[in-house]
Protein backbone atom coordinates (compact mmCIF):
# COMPACT_ATOMS: atom_id res chain seq x y z
CA UNK A 1 0.00 0.00 0.00
CA UNK A 2 2.91 2.31 0.74
CA UNK A 3 4.30 1.74 -2.76
CA UNK A 4 0.90 2.45 -4.31
CA UNK A 5 0.62 5.68 -2.31
CA UNK A 6 4.12 6.71 -3.37
CA UNK A 7 3.33 5.95 -7.00
CA UNK A 8 0.23 8.14 -6.89
CA UNK A 9 2.17 10.98 -5.27
CA UNK A 10 4.84 10.54 -7.92
CA UNK A 11 2.29 10.79 -10.72
CA UNK A 12 0.82 13.93 -9.16
CA UNK A 13 4.26 15.52 -8.81
CA UNK A 14 5.14 14.69 -12.43
CA UNK A 15 1.77 15.98 -13.57
CA UNK A 16 2.44 19.25 -11.75
CA UNK A 17 5.46 19.81 -13.97
CA UNK A 18 3.37 18.87 -17.01
CA UNK A 19 0.62 21.24 -15.85
CA UNK A 20 3.18 24.03 -15.62
CA UNK A 21 4.52 23.28 -19.12
CA UNK A 22 1.67 21.67 -21.05
CA UNK A 23 3.63 21.90 -24.29
CA UNK A 24 5.94 19.13 -23.04
CA UNK A 25 3.39 16.59 -24.29
CA UNK A 26 4.18 17.70 -27.84
CA UNK A 27 7.54 15.91 -27.72
CA UNK A 28 5.94 12.42 -27.45
CA UNK A 29 3.47 13.46 -30.15
CA UNK A 30 6.36 14.31 -32.47
CA UNK A 31 7.92 10.95 -31.64
CA UNK A 32 4.66 9.10 -32.33
CA UNK A 33 4.11 10.82 -35.68
CA UNK A 34 7.74 10.21 -36.64
CA UNK A 35 7.44 6.52 -35.83
CA UNK A 36 4.30 6.24 -37.97
CA UNK A 37 6.03 7.96 -40.90
CA UNK A 38 9.12 5.76 -40.65
CA UNK A 39 7.02 2.61 -40.35
CA UNK A 40 5.05 3.54 -43.46
CA UNK A 41 8.25 4.50 -45.29
CA UNK A 42 9.71 1.06 -44.67
CA UNK A 43 6.54 -1.05 -44.82
CA UNK A 44 4.97 0.22 -48.04
CA UNK A 45 8.00 -0.41 -50.33
CA UNK A 46 8.60 -3.77 -48.64
CA UNK A 47 4.96 -4.73 -49.21
CA UNK A 48 5.04 -3.68 -52.86
CA UNK A 49 8.28 -5.57 -53.38
CA UNK A 50 6.78 -8.73 -51.92
CA UNK A 51 9.28 -8.82 -49.06
CA UNK A 52 6.68 -9.92 -46.48
CA UNK A 53 5.53 -12.75 -48.75
CA UNK A 54 9.14 -13.91 -49.00
CA UNK A 55 9.46 -13.85 -45.22
CA UNK A 56 6.32 -15.96 -44.81
CA UNK A 57 7.48 -18.44 -47.44
CA UNK A 58 11.01 -18.53 -46.01
CA UNK A 59 12.64 -17.42 -49.26
CA UNK A 60 13.86 -14.01 -48.10
CA UNK A 61 17.60 -13.29 -48.10
CA UNK A 62 18.79 -13.72 -44.51
CA UNK A 63 21.52 -11.08 -44.65
CA UNK A 64 19.24 -8.59 -46.37
CA UNK A 65 16.53 -9.17 -43.77
CA UNK A 66 18.93 -8.61 -40.87
CA UNK A 67 20.42 -5.51 -42.49
CA UNK A 68 17.01 -4.04 -43.28
CA UNK A 69 15.78 -4.79 -39.77
CA UNK A 70 18.87 -3.15 -38.26
CA UNK A 71 18.46 0.00 -40.34
CA UNK A 72 14.79 0.17 -39.37
CA UNK A 73 15.71 -0.19 -35.69
CA UNK A 74 18.34 2.54 -35.92
CA UNK A 75 15.99 5.02 -37.58
CA UNK A 76 13.19 4.27 -35.13
CA UNK A 77 15.43 4.55 -32.09
CA UNK A 78 16.93 7.78 -33.41
CA UNK A 79 13.50 9.41 -33.63
CA UNK A 80 12.38 8.13 -30.23
CA UNK A 81 15.63 9.03 -28.45
CA UNK A 82 15.79 12.45 -30.13
CA UNK A 83 12.27 13.31 -28.98
CA UNK A 84 12.91 11.95 -25.49
CA UNK A 85 16.14 13.95 -25.29
CA UNK A 86 14.23 17.10 -26.21
CA UNK A 87 11.61 16.32 -23.55
CA UNK A 88 14.18 15.58 -20.84
CA UNK A 89 16.16 18.68 -21.78
CA UNK A 90 13.11 20.92 -21.52
CA UNK A 91 11.97 19.28 -18.27
CA UNK A 92 15.43 19.78 -16.78
CA UNK A 93 15.28 23.48 -17.59
CA UNK A 94 11.96 23.69 -15.73
CA UNK A 95 13.34 21.77 -12.74
CA UNK A 96 16.25 24.21 -12.62
CA UNK A 97 13.85 27.14 -12.42
CA UNK A 98 13.76 28.11 -16.09
CA UNK A 99 10.85 28.47 -18.50
CA UNK A 100 11.58 26.14 -21.45
CA UNK A 101 10.08 26.34 -24.92
CA UNK A 102 9.74 23.66 -27.57
CA UNK A 103 12.65 25.24 -29.42
CA UNK A 104 14.81 24.94 -26.30
CA UNK A 105 14.11 21.21 -26.07
CA UNK A 106 14.74 20.51 -29.73
CA UNK A 107 17.89 22.66 -29.72
CA UNK A 108 19.27 20.59 -26.86
CA UNK A 109 18.51 17.36 -28.72
CA UNK A 110 19.96 18.69 -31.99
CA UNK A 111 23.15 19.76 -30.20
CA UNK A 112 23.67 16.17 -29.05
CA UNK A 113 22.55 14.49 -32.30
CA UNK A 114 25.87 12.63 -32.90
CA UNK A 115 25.66 11.04 -29.43
CA UNK A 116 21.96 10.31 -29.96
CA UNK A 117 22.80 8.51 -33.21
CA UNK A 118 25.50 6.54 -31.43
CA UNK A 119 23.12 5.50 -28.69
CA UNK A 120 20.50 4.60 -31.31
CA UNK A 121 23.00 2.23 -32.93
CA UNK A 122 23.77 0.66 -29.54
CA UNK A 123 20.06 0.30 -28.76
CA UNK A 124 19.35 -1.18 -32.19
CA UNK A 125 22.14 -3.71 -31.73
CA UNK A 126 20.83 -4.73 -28.32
CA UNK A 127 17.30 -4.90 -29.74
CA UNK A 128 18.38 -7.17 -32.59
CA UNK A 129 20.27 -9.46 -30.22
CA UNK A 130 17.33 -9.74 -27.82
CA UNK A 131 14.98 -10.40 -30.73
CA UNK A 132 17.26 -13.17 -32.04
CA UNK A 133 17.42 -14.78 -28.59
CA UNK A 134 13.64 -14.63 -28.29
CA UNK A 135 12.95 -16.06 -31.76
CA UNK A 136 15.53 -18.85 -31.69
CA UNK A 137 15.31 -19.90 -28.06
CA UNK A 138 11.64 -20.81 -27.83
CA UNK A 139 9.98 -20.25 -24.46
CA UNK A 140 13.32 -20.21 -22.65
CA UNK A 141 14.66 -17.71 -25.16
CA UNK A 142 11.66 -15.46 -24.64
CA UNK A 143 12.15 -15.54 -20.86
CA UNK A 144 15.88 -14.86 -21.14
CA UNK A 145 15.24 -12.07 -23.64
CA UNK A 146 12.68 -10.47 -21.33
CA UNK A 147 15.03 -10.62 -18.34
CA UNK A 148 17.93 -9.19 -20.30
CA UNK A 149 15.68 -6.49 -21.72
CA UNK A 150 14.52 -5.56 -18.23
CA UNK A 151 18.11 -5.38 -16.97
CA UNK A 152 19.09 -3.22 -19.96
CA UNK A 153 16.21 -0.82 -19.32
CA UNK A 154 17.23 -0.46 -15.68
CA UNK A 155 20.91 0.12 -16.45
CA UNK A 156 20.13 2.67 -19.18
CA UNK A 157 17.35 4.47 -17.29
CA UNK A 158 19.37 7.70 -16.98
CA UNK A 159 21.24 7.53 -20.29
CA UNK A 160 19.18 10.25 -21.98
CA UNK A 161 19.56 12.81 -19.15
CA UNK A 162 23.28 12.04 -19.09
CA UNK A 163 23.53 12.48 -22.88
CA UNK A 164 21.80 15.86 -22.92
CA UNK A 165 23.45 17.31 -19.80
CA UNK A 166 26.91 15.78 -19.57
CA UNK A 167 29.25 16.11 -22.54
CA UNK A 168 30.10 12.41 -22.91
CA UNK A 169 29.58 9.78 -25.59
CA UNK A 170 26.90 7.07 -25.66
CA UNK A 171 29.09 4.28 -24.29
CA UNK A 172 30.23 6.40 -21.36
CA UNK A 173 26.62 7.54 -20.89
CA UNK A 174 25.52 3.92 -20.41
CA UNK A 175 28.30 3.42 -17.86
CA UNK A 176 27.43 6.68 -16.12
CA UNK A 177 23.73 5.73 -15.99
CA UNK A 178 24.53 2.42 -14.33
CA UNK A 179 26.87 4.14 -11.90
CA UNK A 180 24.25 6.69 -10.84
CA UNK A 181 21.67 3.99 -10.21
CA UNK A 182 24.07 1.69 -8.39
CA UNK A 183 25.65 4.36 -6.24
CA UNK A 184 22.46 6.19 -5.33
CA UNK A 185 19.62 3.70 -5.14
CA UNK A 186 20.66 0.22 -6.21
CA UNK A 187 19.09 -1.74 -9.01
CA UNK A 188 15.42 -2.15 -8.18
CA UNK A 189 13.57 0.63 -9.89
CA UNK A 190 10.09 1.20 -8.53
CA UNK A 191 8.97 4.76 -9.21
CA UNK A 192 8.95 4.64 -13.02
CA UNK A 193 6.96 1.43 -12.97
CA UNK A 194 4.60 3.06 -10.49
CA UNK A 195 3.75 5.66 -13.13
CA UNK A 196 3.22 2.88 -15.66
CA UNK A 197 0.99 0.97 -13.25
CA UNK A 198 -1.22 3.97 -12.53
CA UNK A 199 -1.54 4.88 -16.21
CA UNK A 200 -2.19 1.21 -16.97
CA UNK A 201 -5.07 1.18 -14.49
CA UNK A 202 -6.53 4.27 -16.15
CA UNK A 203 -6.20 2.61 -19.56
CA UNK A 204 -7.90 -0.50 -18.21
CA UNK A 205 -10.71 1.70 -16.94
CA UNK A 206 -11.13 3.22 -20.40
CA UNK A 207 -11.36 -0.28 -21.90
CA UNK A 208 -13.90 -1.37 -19.27
CA UNK A 209 -16.07 1.60 -20.16
CA UNK A 210 -15.40 1.36 -23.89
CA UNK A 211 -16.25 -2.31 -24.47
CA UNK A 212 -19.87 -2.03 -23.24
CA UNK A 213 -20.23 1.16 -25.29
CA UNK A 214 -19.07 -0.65 -28.42
CA UNK A 215 -21.39 -3.61 -27.76
CA UNK A 216 -24.23 -1.13 -27.28
CA UNK A 217 -23.41 0.42 -30.64
CA UNK A 218 -23.40 -3.01 -32.28
CA UNK A 219 -26.74 -3.94 -30.71
CA UNK A 220 -28.18 -0.61 -31.87
CA UNK A 221 -27.08 -1.49 -35.41
CA UNK A 222 -25.65 2.00 -35.86
CA UNK A 223 -22.46 2.24 -37.90
CA UNK A 224 -21.95 5.88 -36.95
CA UNK A 225 -22.37 5.13 -33.24
CA UNK A 226 -19.95 2.18 -33.55
CA UNK A 227 -17.28 4.24 -35.32
CA UNK A 228 -17.65 7.06 -32.80
CA UNK A 229 -17.36 4.61 -29.88
CA UNK A 230 -14.24 2.98 -31.29
CA UNK A 231 -12.72 6.37 -32.09
CA UNK A 232 -13.40 7.60 -28.56
CA UNK A 233 -11.69 4.58 -26.97
CA UNK A 234 -8.69 4.84 -29.31
CA UNK A 235 -8.28 8.57 -28.71
CA UNK A 236 -8.49 8.18 -24.94
CA UNK A 237 -5.97 5.32 -24.93
CA UNK A 238 -3.66 7.29 -27.21
CA UNK A 239 -3.95 10.36 -24.96
CA UNK A 240 -3.12 8.28 -21.87
CA UNK A 241 -0.13 6.80 -23.68
CA UNK A 242 1.20 10.23 -24.61
CA UNK A 243 0.67 11.52 -21.07
CA UNK A 244 2.43 8.45 -19.66
CA UNK A 245 5.43 8.99 -21.97
CA UNK A 246 5.61 12.64 -20.98
CA UNK A 247 5.42 11.88 -17.26
CA UNK A 248 8.12 9.24 -17.69
CA UNK A 249 10.46 11.76 -19.32
CA UNK A 250 9.79 14.30 -16.59
CA UNK A 251 10.52 11.66 -13.95
CA UNK A 252 13.81 10.78 -15.65
CA UNK A 253 14.86 14.42 -15.50
CA UNK A 254 13.84 14.61 -11.83
CA UNK A 255 15.75 11.46 -10.88
CA UNK A 256 18.89 12.69 -12.65
CA UNK A 257 18.57 16.13 -11.05
CA UNK A 258 18.25 14.53 -7.63
CA UNK A 259 21.16 12.15 -8.27
CA UNK A 260 23.50 14.99 -9.26
CA UNK A 261 22.26 17.92 -7.16
CA UNK A 262 20.68 16.16 -4.18
CA UNK A 263 17.31 17.89 -4.71
CA UNK A 264 14.58 18.29 -7.31
CA UNK A 265 13.98 22.02 -7.02
CA UNK A 266 10.67 21.79 -5.16
CA UNK A 267 8.50 19.97 -7.71
CA UNK A 268 9.16 16.56 -6.15
CA UNK A 269 9.39 15.46 -2.55
CA UNK A 270 13.11 14.56 -2.44
CA UNK A 271 12.44 11.75 0.02
CA UNK A 272 9.84 10.33 -2.35
CA UNK A 273 12.26 10.33 -5.29
CA UNK A 274 14.92 8.69 -3.14
CA UNK A 275 12.48 5.98 -2.02
CA UNK A 276 11.49 5.29 -5.63
CA UNK A 277 14.43 2.87 -5.66
CA UNK A 278 14.95 0.06 -3.20
CA UNK A 279 18.40 -0.52 -1.73
CA UNK A 280 20.20 -3.76 -2.48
Amino acid sequence: MGRIANSWRLVKASFEVLRTDKELILFPIVSFVGVLIVTATFAVPMLLAGFFDQLIMGTANGIASVLLGFIFYVVMYTIIIFSNAALVGAATIRLQGGDPTLRDGFNIARKHLPNILGYAVISATVGMILRAISERGGIVGSIVSSLLGFAWNVVTFLVIPVLVIEEIGPVDAVKRSGQLLRDTWGEQLVGNFGIGAVMGLLSFGVILLGVPLIFLAVSADSVLFLLMSIALVVVLLLALGLISSTLGGIYQAAVYTYAVQGNTSGFFDDELVEQAFRHK
